[in-house]
């Protein structure tokens, strides 16, 4: 551990330092103690990614040691609001922030209902397909009355950091901007910044629960083909930590399909044993953990069902192997675009509503 050098005697109760990592990362740290002259220092351990382990270590002089990790404080980094729209008596709202995680500035979108302003509410991730930002779900999916009408909080982030500076990361629509694919890369140039997966399963929640009124022990997650891969995903490799989950033609075994193997090739690297840990079908296969109750929707006319690039036959037989339950239902005539989300987004509002109310 490096002693950065941030020593000061308080005669107070109310202790505030402030620790600057980096010309964009000011970090404001405020506790309370019955404390006379305490002595307080600051350390981080170089080489981490930035606040990974900041700890604030204070003493009393009677010698009373008290130790606090301060992950808390990093979440609440600042938000900046890029839009505000009243919507079903609620907000929809914008904001931007300093990734930890992804080491870019990045956006998200939240919508409040009306329940948000005197109660914490309960928590829906969304997470969307290729080529998609935070918008297309916030003003074509039609998700706002159910989720104002169950007191929902809705978090649609985006699908992969932007800007970074990484040649090629905006050669192709299926790979690189717009298409994270919800991993954590192993492979340069992409590993330093292509960290979704931790950005949705770790940074953004502790955001969330920090700045807005959120129920941490309640939260749940879905998405769309590419996000409904990554929701199917965090959801197996995270047992009880999402109340429920469900999906809209996710790509359910991307190993086998060609947009998960370009994908995980070119994030993960050529060894496919590394591969197992991001494909649903693989992770349902061994899971061990609380009881499931997957909804899936699939449009019968997708022209990436016929293509073989969504493949729900290989989960839901590892599924039934695993006694998980799925509802699978193909919906005649509908594609893989947001009309098709669209027509039954209630039904699936309505399906997290029912865990996350319980």
């Amino acid at each position: 551990m490096e002693n950065v050098g941030c020593q000061t005697n308080i005669i107070t109760i109310r202790i505030t330092l402030s620790l600057c990592l980096s010309p964009t990362y000011t970090i404001n740290v405020h506790t309370m103690f019955m404390l006379q002259a305490a002595a307080v220092q600051m350390w981080y351990k170089p080489g981490l990614r930035k606040g990974a382990c900041l700890l604030v270590c204070i003493w009393s002089e009677r010698g009373i040691e008290r130790q606090m990790h301060c992950s808390a404080v990093l979440s609440k980094m600042a938000l900046t609001q890029v839009s505000s729209n009243k919507c079903a008596g609620g907000y929809q709202k914008v904001y931007e922030h300093e990734s930890v995680e992804l080491q870019c500035k990045m956006k998200f979108a939240v919508y409040l209902p009306p329940k948000a302003e005197t109660d914490k509410c309960p928590v829906f991730y969304w997470l969307s397909g290729l080529t998609c930002t935070e918008q297309n779900f916030i003003t074509k999916a039609g998700a706002q009355q159910a989720a104002a009408d169950n007191g929902i909080i809705i978090v649609a982030p985006d699908t992969s950091p932007r800007g970074c500076g990484i040649e090629g990361e905006d050669e192709s629509w299926d790979f690189g901007t717009g298409a994270g694919f919800y991993v954590d890369a192993t492979e340069e140039p992409w590993k330093n910044n292509y960290r979704m997966y931790s950005y949705v399963t770790e940074e953004l929640p502790k955001l969330i629960n920090s700045n807005f009124a959120a129920d941490p022990d309640r939260m749940s997650i879905s998405g769309h083909s590419m996000g409904g891969h990554g929701a199917l995903v965090c959801t197996l490799r995270n047992p009880g930590r999402y109340k429920t989950v469900s999906a809209f033609a996710p790509i359910c075994n991307p190993i086998g399909c060609p947009w998960g193997q370009k994908a995980f090739a070119g994030y993960l690297g050529a060894d496919k044993s590394t591969w197992e840990a991001y494909d649903a079908t693989v992770l349902a296969a061994s899971y061990d953990g609380p009881k499931l109750d997957i909804l899936i929707d699939q449009g019968g006319d997708d022209q990436f069902l016929s293509s073989s690039q969504l493949l729900p036959d290989h989960l839901i037989a590892a599924c039934s192997a695993k006694k998980i339950p799925v509802v699978f239902r193909r919906q005649p005539g509908y594609d893989h675009s947001y009309f098709f989300i669209y027509s039954f987004m209630s039904d699936h509002i309505k399906h997290h509503a029912k865990y996350l109310n319980a």
